[in-house]
């Protein structure tokens, strides 16, 4: 039985684009190591995508957003390049077009970024040079498509077709893991870290209180693993940063412009403080949030250098991969609000994926407008005059962190159940928790000794059930007497609303 006549020019097709993309990721290792098509196209389409989409991914994906996204692509080339196989097989040229059109979005991509060269042009040309050629080559030596009992055994074209296939898919994947060994400057920012040790701070964090973790299975610890600390940016592809290339600015409305090196940095008094981040857009009872350990220098002294200008409100905060974020000067000139450059996390230099070298970390605001991550600029600048990444997008200007509680526990049966979770309103504090079944009084929970009032706080509430099925709901106060609000309120725009419920059984 002969396959359907659409069959081979779709594996040519699928060949040629798998041989074209290893050939670019090969390209990008020796010349442009952040121009990878793959990669840059997938950042294009994640500042392209309208915020419903971003919240529905984060929504579906969570952390794990990024590799559906490329999950995604790979299947959506996969079925293009089966479709230009075939088109360029019965209507040629056509199919060469549509890869050229691929490689001129990525190569727009690639020079659109911020701070790109010509050079990051090179890869997504050499995956459109290799992709056509490959798909010519392998189109030619097509065989005629007539009946043969055992295609696959007797006919010699058709098995050097298969073969010609499958050195060139192979070739595309060798190439493509050449490519990546051939990272150097990303295994010397990895080398770097490794071997750097955190400077003793010149002010350190007091200890945990005692009393700040009940020791209940479950229940999210008061200080996050490393591992375990959430992830939402919108890189695609880490920075790879080396240190010693690596500086920040003070720029703008400034007396006084202000640089400063990583040498220079490190070598300044750390200040060690715990604080909670949260990303807004996690959902009421969500996950994207975590409290860490963070060494850094407090950014209010670099400001301090630069002596902004009268009438400046707004800092502007840029990652050397284009992010940014506006953040309130005033908040950053606070005495008493650790709002840091920030080396360390948890005792260890900053993970890669968290920012290494550096990173902003800002107690009491959304991330989306204060935690740039791989930071290099700081605009003084007024929020009528500039705006920055999400709130081009629809997003609230100033994102203040509004006061959420959560349940992580609710375990035990009729004689007892004991329901757990934590609470948190940064730089304010959490004054109490409460608990509510099935629609009845609030009740108060035992709250645990917190950190600070930038960090959350763990609390917990037993109680003996009827058995049979519960609603659990809770809610928090704030060391200022605000009451969390039950009203239902999107993650969009500056953060979701209302209380976190449960349902449970009692045996």
């Amino acid at each position: 039985m002969k396959p359907p006549g659409w069959m081979l020019p779709a594996a040519a097709g699928i060949a040629s684009v798998v041989f074209g993309l290893g050939a670019a990721e090969l390209a990008a290792a020796i010349v442009a190591p952040s121009a990878s098509p793959l990669f840059v196209v997938g950042s294009l389409v994640i500042d392209l995508a309208p915020p419903w989409a971003k919240d529905t991914a984060i929504a579906l994906f969570g952390t794990g957003d990024k590799a559906a996204l490329l999950a995604g692509m790979g299947v959506v080339l996969l079925i293009i390049a089966a479709v230009v196989g075939v088109v360029q097989a019965r209507r040629p040229p056509i199919g060469r077009i549509v890869i050229g059109i691929g490689a001129a979005i990525g190569v727009g991509a690639a020079i659109t970024r911020s701070g790109s060269a010509v050079l990051d042009a090179v890869p997504s040309v050499v995956a459109a040079v290799v992709a056509v050629a490959a798909l010519g080559f392998l189109l030619r030596k097509a065989p005629e498509q007539r009946s043969n009992p055992h295609p696959a055994t007797h006919d010699p074209s058709r098995r050097a077709f298969l073969g010609g296939v499958g050195g060139a898919t192979a070739l595309g994947l060798l190439a493509t893991g050449a490519g990546v060994l051939l990272e150097a400057g990303a295994r010397a920012v990895t080398a770097v870290r490794e071997t750097f040790t955190l400077p003793r701070p010149a002010v350190a964090a007091a200890p945990i209180p005692a009393g700040a973790e009940f020791g209940i299975t479950d229940l999210a610890p008061v200080v996050t693993p490393n591992a375990e600390f959430y992830r939402i940016d919108t890189a695609l592809q880490i920075p790879r940063i080396n240190p010693s290339e690596w500086s920040v600015k003070i720029t703008g409305m400034v007396e006084n412009e202000v640089e400063i090196s990583w040498a220079e940095l490190i070598a300044l008094p750390m200040e060690e403080s715990y604080t909670t981040l949260i990303c807004v857009s996690n959902e009421v009872g969500g996950s994207l949030i975590g409290n860490a350990l963070w060494s850094g220098y407090p950014i209010r002294k670099v400001l301090e250098l630069a002596r902004p200008k009268a009438g400046a409100d707004m800092v502007l905060s840029k990652s050397i991969d284009g992010f940014t974020a506006g953040t309130p000067l005033s908040i950053l000139q606070e005495e008493d609000r650790n709002a840091i450059f920030a080396i360390g996390m948890n005792g260890t230099p900053l993970p890669e994926e968290h920012g290494f070298p550096v990173r902003m970390v800002v107690p009491g605001l959304y991330g989306y407008v204060s935690a740039t991550k791989w930071v290099v600029e700081l605009e003084v600048t007024r929020f009528d005059r500039a705006s920055a990444y999400w709130t081009d997008r629809g997003w609230g200007a100033r994102g203040p962190v509004k006061i959420e509680s959560r349940i992580d526990v609710a375990r035990g049966g009729a004689g007892a159940m004991t329901v757990a979770g934590v609470a948190w309103y940064q730089h304010t504090g959490i004054a109490g928790v409460e608990v509510q079944v099935d629609g009845g009084s609030w009740r108060p929970a035992e709250l645990a000794a917190a950190i600070s009032p930038d960090t959350w706080v763990q609390w917990r509430y037993t109680f003996a059930p009827a058995a049979g099925d519960h609603v659990i709901a809770v809610r928090a106060t704030g060391a200022d007497g605000e009451v969390q609000t039950s009203a239902v309120a999107d993650v969009v725009p500056d953060g979701a609303t209302g209380y976190h419920t449960v349902q449970v059984t009692a045996a």
